[in-house]
């Protein structure tokens, strides 16, 4: 739970729904160039939000459908790159892949980002459940051997960012000393998956290095944020599902030797808002009334490891016996085991599993007035669920508005968020600690 009382906001950085493409000035046409965005970032940061998020896909556009509102994914780096100049405040995170990047290319990029933004920057760290054969993978690595090399990226790449210490480019005119050299180090790594002689070519940026941001609920993924996550972006239905897995985390950083207070929370929320209940309530209603039940149920089949769910009704439920063993799966497995446990733990009949995967992806829901929104997100929080939330804007471009002008006050209001911004940098606003170098791996041994 947040020790200071105050919620940590990050916003999706998205604004077509499905329902919502095809209105008038939805900006759909928009999507593949830099405008909305910087437009979302832009409003973001004047709510005093911590910062904007989004994911990257590395697969090739296979499930698109026509009705959809999808183009493939921006570059992240570049796009990234694009806002730091755009905003001045408000944290950029952005998703990267150790499975199919490598170290000093990723340490590089990410440096460079934070310098530019004056140390804004967080890195989603991702092992990526797809789009090996875009890379010359034929097959993709089990998910122990992805968090194994994750593993080993993490420390590289950290030595790497840690290679130019603290006041190693002084620019002291009157001694005439640009950069200590002394303070300057080759990392020589030599693992399993990496050798990377270093040090980076980048000086040491401005928050020491980028926030760790990691999205993961599977034994695995727990066990990996534990050891690197400054941020835990998580998927979750349920509140006492939610507190859960909140504590086992905690205790988690804690057994790692870590404090359990440098650790946030952030449940994925899908928001549908509206002045009125009627008004949300409608917005919800056209975003189902889009789903296309075929594609979902193709897409749920395919999270499943092939699982056949053919024949079953939209108001049935599943049989428990028609879903695998989460743990044998290779790509996902806590994700499906969101959609096995709502229809087998909950259930749900199909359809709503299915509505479940369509919007959002698993992430919660929550559809009213910004009041009845401020209430739902400050229950979490002192319920011990949350530190705070990544904000999906479900309902386009009217949840933003109502999000950042109406909501964002009422917390403020209550006492449950920031007046300003207090800092400059993403740890600032995070309220995290400064980066504290950690020996490497064969270093601790």
């Amino acid at each position: 739970m947040s020790t200071s009382g105050h919620i940590h906001l990050g916003l999706w950085l998205t604004y077509l729904s499905e329902s919502g493409w095809t209105a008038e000035g939805s900006r759909a046409e928009e999507i593949n160039s830099l405008e909305p965005y910087a437009d979302i970032a832009i409003a973001a940061e004047a709510a005093g939000l911590d910062a904007v998020i989004r994911g990257d896909g590395l697969r090739s556009p296979t499930e698109l459908h026509e009705g959809s509102p999808h183009a493939g994914s921006l570059e992240l780096v570049t796009l990234l790159a694009a806002l730091a100049a755009r905003t001045s405040r408000i944290g950029l995170i952005g998703t990267a892949s150790t499975t199919f990047s490598e170290p000093y290319n990723l340490a590089r990029q990410f440096a460079t980002l934070d310098h530019l933004s004056g140390g804004r920057v967080g890195w989603n760290i991702v092992t990526s459940a797809g789009g090996e054969r875009n890379f010359g993978i034929d097959e993709l690595p089990g998910q122990d051997e992805r968090y194994a090399r994750a593993d080993e990226f993490v420390d590289v790449v950290g030595a790497l960012w840690g290679s130019w210490e603290e006041g190693s480019v002084p620019v002291d005119r009157a001694e005439r000393v640009f950069v200590r050299p002394e303070k300057v180090h080759a990392i020589d790594h030599r693992g399993e998956h990496f050798e990377v002689e270093g040090p980076l070519n980048v000086a040491r940026s401005p928050q020491g290095r980028p926030v760790h941001v990691q999205a993961g609920n599977s034994e695995r993924g727990r066990r990996f944020a534990a050891q690197h996550a400054e941020v835990v972006f998580t998927a979750q239905q349920h509140l006492d599902e939610a507190v859960a897995f909140a504590v086992d985390i905690r205790r988690r950083v804690e057994e790692a030797g870590r404090d359990a207070d440098g650790v946030k929370i952030l449940p994925g929320i899908g928001l549908y808002l509206g002045e009125t209940e009627e008004e949300a309530r409608a917005a919800y209603e056209a975003e189902l009334e889009h789903i296309d039940y075929d594609h979902a149920r193709a897409r749920l089949e395919d999270l499943l490891g092939g699982a056949d769910l053919s024949g079953i009704g939209l108001d049935q439920q599943v049989p428990a016996e028609r879903f695998p063993d989460t743990s044998t799966l290779t790509r996902r497995q806590s994700r499906p085991q969101i959609f096995v446990d709502l229809a087998v733990k909950h259930g749900r009949p199909l359809r709503a599993v299915l509505q479940a995967v369509a919007g959002g992806f698993g992430h919660g829901r929550f559809v009213g007035t910004p009041e009845q929104a401020a209430d739902h997100l400050i229950a979490w929080v002192d319920a011990g669920a949350a530190d705070g939330y990544v904000v999906f804007p479900s309902g386009g471009w009217r949840t933003i508005e109502l999000l950042t002008e109406r909501v964002v006050p009422i917390l403020r209001e209550r006492g449950r968020f920031r007046t300003d911004y207090e800092g400059t940098t993403l740890r600032d606003h995070l309220g995290l600690g400064p980066v504290v170098e950690r020996p490497r791996r064969e270093e601790a041994a």
